[in-house]
């Protein structure tokens, strides 16, 4: 693939302002966990706060429903002294 020698006519090296190199590198190294929304969940979670909020509940919902019941030790009890 080539690379472009020039910048395209539109844009101009001073409507650019001047670069910094590394400016973001410490916080790359340390790692992130960047996630883009669609349009439409982004209306309905404006900021972050709303974003982590809904999504420990979420977590809290699913480990409630995946943990063991009284029924459910019972099966896994007679299956494993079927295998036995």
């Amino acid at each position: 693939m080539k690379k472009a020698k020039e910048m395209r006519a539109e844009y101009r090296r001073e409507d650019l302002g001047k670069g910094v190199r590394g400016k973001h590198h410490a916080e790359f190294k340390k790692g992130s966990n960047l996630v883009l929304l669609t349009p439409e969940l982004s209306k309905i979670f404006p900021n972050n706060e709303a974003v982590n909020a809904a999504l420990n509940s979420l977590v809290g919902v699913a480990r409630s429903v995946t943990s063991l019941t009284r029924r459910s030790t019972r099966t896994r009890a007679k299956a494993t002294r079927a295998d036995v």
